[in-house]
């Protein structure tokens, strides 16, 4: 197998995953961003802004903009760092983590779906190559 070949099936599979995931949340009220952070906050519950923006892949300020609009409908609230008083936390409301929880249901739906025709055996390669892949990322 080539390089090319796996390049575009990487990129195929992106692209599906992305079209599924922009039809989940388009009924949301969110933008796939927005959720997008509520799904990474409700992953790894209190997290700081410089931790959060890191694992989001944006600056710090553009993060800003984004917790400031989440904040506003009520899905996050920040809260004092208690060992580092120059940080905040970014928690999920109660509403955040209902939408959270909703949303999160909808992505193992989803992977049952994708492994229902695989057998046990390969889904374990799966997740063994896919946690490979994301050590290396």
């Amino acid at each position: 197998m080539s390089v090319e070949t796996l390049s575009h099936q990487f990129a195929e599979f992106y692209d599906k995953i992305s079209s599924w995931e922009h039809s989940i949340v388009k009924g949301s009220g969110l933008s796939p961003t927005q959720m997008h952070t509520v799904e990474v906050i409700g992953h790894n519950q209190n997290m700081k802004m410089k931790e959060l923006a890191e694992r989001l892949g944006v600056t710090t300020g553009t993060l800003t903009v984004g917790v400031d609009k989440l904040e506003k409908i009520g899905l996050v609230e920040r809260k004092p760092h208690k060992k580092d008083r120059r940080s905040w936390l970014i928690v999920l409301t109660e509403e955040g983590k209902h939408m959270y929880e909703q949303h999160h249901k909808f992505h193992q739906e989803y992977t049952r779906e994708i492994s229902s025709e695989l057998s046990i055996d390969e889904v374990k390669a799966l997740s063994k190559l896919l946690g490979v892949v994301l050590r290396g990322m």
